[in-house]
């Protein structure tokens, strides 16, 4: 393949070097020729500013590339294989729009990492790994020149720890993940009705009373943030207020709308429960809450939630509407907006800027809050024409379950935004994937997140033209690999569930069915099944990944082979080597159904693959015969596709997909008025 040498648009590399699997896309690249060899004696020096945070980053890195690529790193070469020019040092913990633009010039004498602070050199870094790649002779990275920065200053992802308890290994592996893809901002979901899960020393009944004994202690929070800090990611704490506060009333019901008792709640939804917005007692408790938490957590924002307040307490509540009556607030909307400007004035009074979901943009609301958007690019460019900053989260919630392509097709700045002038865009401070955990748990977490956050966390770095999506595609299932290095167990423990469905067996029948059904997301499981916290998520729907890597790959064999027949015989051989083994599959994996309490709902599932499998195959057949397919055969198909599309055990079966895409490509090649025979159709 013909290499580039002119300097160019990334897209267009990603076209012309598979090889060259980067996620996020620079913002310019140009490739040259030769490649820098990574062998044992690789080391790396610092020249400029250097600090602590860029040492220990460095150290990280190497024992990462030491277990990327298999070899003992031990360096003592005669010259350094990595130099890093860093030009200054990054603020004590990350702030919001700091420097983290980088340069990387390769050649077969070295490479140089340039950038004007330790966070830009940090993300410099992260592009080295995923360059680094086995070789005909060992591992290397490309020769080329890299000039990158990130499009939107705040890259965050929200992970709700409060319906399911994540310990800490867990967020520090994924925020290990984050970094390794430019994200920089951790948005901590902390209290919901489900669970408060940080120590108060303040008010220590939230924590006692409210976490089922699973909470963060204030030495864990420091312990995280420094963490984080050192990877370049902020920590912006979340509590959810006036609404989602069961958790917080179970230990202090006199701050309630209502009379108690309270308690934690079990299952999911949204509730009754909330603060009382009328009683000065209720801001008194605010003020020395906000005031510890403020102190705890150095970043400067800090998230109050506001979202989903059912009023039918504040309505019910006698006192509450005299209050209104009194204030002349004329509906719960503007009791709400006034319960937001007294929290929004403690908050500022302990030195934070206010975020809040959609609800809390209100008429009088002060123009320094953010405004984080889960309703869509309409609502926030609404906001921005008012002069409020804003984060998008619409299209980015990552417990729907889309597809990695639905994510990176959402831009903040498209939809309704592309409308909002110079000024009014530059509000719009980036993106943050979510990810709420009704159907998640510390083993499922990172298979929800990853690799599809990827897709995200390349919408909100990459220049706003890199949007193919076969090269996306590429790329990710490149990165998905990678990113085991950081420690994330997205792909390793799938296989694990898989172990234990089988009951520690041989089971590569259920992979091959596992493989190729995708779960549910929250919506669907919602209204499939009645959930509470107790309900263990350890069935196939919990063990699925979101997406079927297998069926898109086939699909993509198959659009090939559609194209041109008569050139793609390995696609041929590959489709056909995909539908046996389904047809044959449910034989084989039968006798594990049957006995086994967590598979039995598999059981149709399973038979419908083999029915798939069976009627890909036939269509293969017609397609590589150029017979033409008996109309009402290719109707019967159908038929029973349209059977297995509907969802079972809570997955749908993703492997309809290409076998409709089969029978797609018989209709338009033409088909027989019956069985019997008959002329074939003009098109």
């Amino acid at each position: 393949m013909r290499l580039l040498v002119a300097t160019i648009w990334l897209v267009m590399a990603l076209h012309a070097e598979p090889t060259l699997s980067l996620m996020p896309a620079p913002a310019r690249v140009s490739l040259d020729k030769g490649k820098l060899t990574i062998d044992a004696s690789f080391q790396v020096r610092i020249t400029g500013h250097t600090d602590r945070h860029l040492q220990d980053a460095v150290t990280r890195f190497v024992v990462r590339l030491s277990r990327q690529t298999g070899i003992p790193m031990a360096g003592g070469g005669a010259r350094p294989v990595l130099t890093i020019d860093c030009r200054g040092a990054s603020p004590a913990w990350p702030v919001l729009g700091e420097d983290e633009s980088y340069r990387l010039d390769i050649a077969s004498t070295g490479a140089l990492l340039s950038a004007a602070t330790v966070t830009g050199a940090l993300r410099g870094l992260e592009t080295f790994s995923q360059l680094t790649a086995p070789d005909a002779d060992s591992f290397s990275v490309p020769a080329l020149h890299i000039e990158d920065h990130p499009r939107f200053s705040w890259r965050g992802l929200s992970l709700d720890v409060s319906r399911h308890w994540m310990p800490m290994p867990v967020l520090e592996r994924n925020i290990d993940a984050m970094a390794a893809v430019k994200m920089n901002v951790f948005h901590w979901h902390l209290s919901d009705d489900q669970g408060f899960r940080v120590e108060s020393k303040v008010f220590p009944k939230l924590h006692q009373l409210g976490s089922d004994g699973k909470f963060y202690t204030q030495a864990e929070v420091r312990r995280l943030i420094a963490y984080a800090a050192e990877r370049g990611v902020r920590v912006v704490p979340e509590f959810d207020i006036p609404g989602h506060t069961s958790s917080w009333l179970a230990g202090y019901p006199e701050l309630a709308s209502a009379p108690g008792p309270f308690q934690i709640e079990r299952k999911w939804g949204i509730f009754e429960p909330t603060l009382d917005p009328t009683r000065q007692e209720v801001y008194t408790f605010l003020d020395d809450f906000i005031g510890e938490m403020a102190a705890l957590f150095p970043d400067p924002y800090f998230h109050i939630g506001g979202d989903e307040v059912l009023d039918t307490e504040w309505k019910r509540n006698p006192a509450i509407q005299e209050f209104c009556k009194k204030k002349g607030l004329n509906s719960t909307g503007e009791l709400h907006a006034y319960f937001n400007k007294r929290v929004h004035a403690l908050v500022a009074k302990h030195g934070k800027q206010m975020i809040g979901w959609d609800e809390v943009l209100q008429p009088g609301m002060p123009n320094d809050i953010v405004i984080q958007s889960w309703r869509g690019q309409q609502s926030l460019a609404d906001a921005a024409r008012k002069g409020y900053r804003g984060i998008l989260s619409f299209g980015y919630y990552l417990d729907h379950l889309n597809p990695a392509s639905f994510h990176y097709q959402i831009d903040p700045l498209g939809g309704a935004a592309k409308r909002l002038n110079e000024r009014e865009a530059a509000l719009i401070l980036g993106g943050e994937a979510c990810m709420w955990t009704e159907y998640v748990t510390e083993e499922t977490v990172d298979s929800r997140l990853w690799p599809r956050a990827a897709a995200i966390a390349e919408r909100l770095w990459s220049p706003a033209n890199v949007t193919d999506v076969d090269s996306m595609y590429r790329r990710l299932a490149s990165v998905s690999r990678w990113l085991d290095w950081t420690g994330v167990e997205h792909r390793s423990g799938y296989q694990h569930m898989l172990d234990r469905l089988a009951g520690g067996s041989p089971a590569p029948a259920l992979r091959v069915l596992a493989d190729v059904v995708e779960p549910l997301g929250i919506d669907q499981r919602q209204a499939a099944r009645s959930y509470s916290r107790d309900i263990p998520l350890n069935r196939l729907v919990d063990a699925a990944q979101p997406e079927s890597e297998t069926v898109r790959l086939l699909g993509e064999a198959i659009n090939r082979l559609v194209a041109n027949p008569g050139v793609h015989r390995e696609e041929a051989e590959e489709i056909r080597l995909a539908m046996s083994q389904w047809s044959a599959n449910d034989r084989r994996l039968h006798p594990i159904l049957a006995a086994n309490v967590l598979l039995a709902e598999a059981s149709p599932l399973s038979e419908d693959l083999s029915k798939a499998g069976s009627i890909g195959l036939r269509a293969l057949q017609y397609l590589e015969s150029g017979e033409p397919a008996p109309e009402n055969w290719l109707q019967d198909q159908r038929l029973s596709l349209t059977q297995m599309e509907k969802p079972r055990a809570e997955v749908e079966l993703a492997a309809v997909r290409p076998v409709k895409a089969l029978l797609e490509a018989l209709s338009r090649s033409g088909t027989k008025s019956d069985q019997s025979g008959g002329s074939r159709p003009n098109h």
